[in-house]
């Protein structure tokens, strides 16, 4: 009899620190997953898309990712300044630097792009399933959002099937070392 195993790829997220450490070796765009532990969406989120294999696959071999819990209790530094925890704000308290990253814009689940610079590209909030959050990525990972207006992107991406709109890398390769 012969045993076999099925592979499940899952997103590899790190931590603040881990991803800012990764970054000053091999610069790469992070993405961060912004959620609470009571917010249903973001579980569904993760159950839906980042648990599926082909997304995961993408995430870890083009971002660095981060899931932060926007209601973390402990202070990180971010391009040089300390973030810390408010507390009473509603029935719990929230995290300095997740207002910072969504733009004061409260929404969970929120995926948040940030450059290779460390600086916001752009929050978007809400669940998103895995054909559309596929073409999200595809926009942000390289430099399509800075030359592509999304409704111009979206088109073509959904023409052509998901595959290359304006044929500039859509999802970078990771470097073997």
């Amino acid at each position: 009899m012969v045993s076999t195993s099925v592979s499940h790829a899952q997103v590899e997220w790190l931590t603040w620190e881990e991803a800012i450490a990764k970054n000053k070796i091999e610069k790469r765009k992070i993405l961060v997953d912004v959620y609470t532990s009571w917010c249903s969406w973001c579980k569904k989120m993760d159950a839906r898309t980042y648990q599926k294999e082909h997304i995961s696959s993408i995430i870890n071999k083009n971002f660095y990712p981060v899931r932060f819990d926007a209601e973390y209790k402990k202070d990180i530094i971010f391009n040089n300044k300390v973030y810390s925890y408010v507390s009473g704000f509603g029935k719990k308290g929230f995290h300095e630097l997740a207002d910072e990253i969504m733009s004061s814009r409260m929404s969970y689940p929120t995926t948040v792009f940030i450059d290779e610079n460390l600086e916001v590209i752009q929050p978007i909030p809400g669940f998103q399933g895995p054909s559309t959050f596929k073409m999200i990525m595809a926009f942000f990972s390289g430099t399509h959002y800075m030359n592509t207006p999304w409704h111009k992107f979206e088109a073509d991406f959904k023409l052509i099937g998901g595959g290359n709109p304006t044929n500039q890398p859509i999802l970078q390769p990771v470097k073997n070392n």
